[in-house]
């Protein structure tokens, strides 16, 4: 069996297609997760509204998290310590370090995450639905 992909296999998805899941004032978007990419990585966009708090603080015991801000100024926690990503900023957090992120600003904040490996999506009904329960 050949391992060789084709055209079949591109992705291609428009702006503002993907699963979304809303997490009151905060958004996520799956484009690709881990059976689309043979559980090698999931790619999702986040998007929060002006003056939202993230997730909240914790670590991936396995898993690196890149982040590249496309809209607004993001906040990022990195261990003990917040910093202000601009739009075009990168982020990379290593597994184990706890982490979060905010909008501490008047305007809507994009983030692009990919998480390596995927998997992570799993969780988004339950987080979904935790968000729904703890308005």
């Amino acid at each position: 069996m050949s391992d060789e992909k084709t055209a079949a296999d591109v992705l291609f998805l428009r702006p503002g297609e993907g699963r979304t899941y809303p997490l009151g004032a905060m958004t996520a978007v799956f484009k690709a997760d881990h059976g689309e990419t043979g559980s090698a990585y999931s790619v999702s966009e986040w998007w929060l509204e002006p003056n939202t708090t993230g997730p909240g603080a914790h670590f991936h015991v396995d898993n690196v998290e890149l982040f590249y801000v496309i809209a607004g100024v993001a906040s990022f926690l990195a261990g003990d310590k917040w910093f202000d990503a601009p739009s075009g900023s990168f982020v990379r957090i290593p597994a184990t370090v706890m982490h979060d992120f905010e909008n501490r600003t008047d305007e809507r904040v994009g983030l692009l995450n990919v998480f390596l490996p995927g998997g992570f999506e799993e969780n988004m009904p339950a987080i979904t639905k935790w968000f729904a329960d703890n308005p």
